[in-house]
């Protein structure tokens, strides 16, 4: 089954800077992802886009909801229509007039799979998070006190070791960090804390 998604442009131009208001990204959100599993693993990759954009970029409330959003949706037709993964979310983006920026980062956020390869910061830190909060998450589900006390040599062992969470990529998790400029021990530094506040609630409120 090819996901490839045969273009690279997405989105109009003239909708820059639109976005969908929190209300409708969470009812499209329940509306489309039905597994408990998939909503706290996307809910987890909304919440390091959010953090990523106020503390490392800079950004305020209004444009940190950009990078927010695109974790918030980036798996949305994964449970319902995983044949058509990436495909089905992005058309429904660019009906509902967003920001092309948003759609390009949903669009590229497994290059391998969907053949659009990241460009902008946003693009590059959705596909650094994806993977590696799922290995992250994984690794504290089978720790006693699952974030609480979770260090960098932990997870490197864990990502060392092929069988665990083996549906992880970690080819996709080396190519991300050298895409995004970003060593490995930062950008797992930076999940474990904001992975461990957000819980099951992340963009709820």
């Amino acid at each position: 089954m090819s996901l490839q998604l045969g273009r690279s442009v997405f989105g109009d131009p003239l909708h820059t800077g639109n976005t969908l208001t929190r209300e409708e990204a969470m009812q499209l959100f329940d509306e489309w992802v039905l597994n408990p599993r998939l909503k706290l693993h996307m809910l987890q990759v909304a919440a390091l886009m959010k953090a990523w954009a106020l503390e490392k970029e800079g950004l305020n409330e209004s444009g940190s909801w950009h990078w927010e959003m695109a974790g918030l949706l980036h798996d949305a037709d994964w449970d319902q229509w995983p044949e058509l993964h990436c495909k089905k979310i992005i058309e429904e983006l660019e009906k509902r007039k967003v920001d092309p920026e948003i759609i390009h980062a949903i669009a590229s956020h497994g290059h391998l799979h969907f053949g659009v390869i990241p460009e902008t910061k946003m693009d590059k830190m959705l596909y650094a998070f994806d993977e590696l909060s799922g290995l992250i998450h994984a690794y504290s589900l089978m720790r006693p006190g699952g974030y609480a006390g979770m260090d960098l040599t932990g997870v490197k062992k864990r990502l060392k070791e092929k069988s665990f969470a083996a549906n992880v990529s970690r080819d996709d998790i080396s190519d991300a960090c050298e895409r995004a400029g970003i060593p490995l021990d930062e950008l797992v530094a930076f999940i474990i804390p904001v992975q461990a506040a957000a819980g099951s609630g992340v963009g709820n409120d």
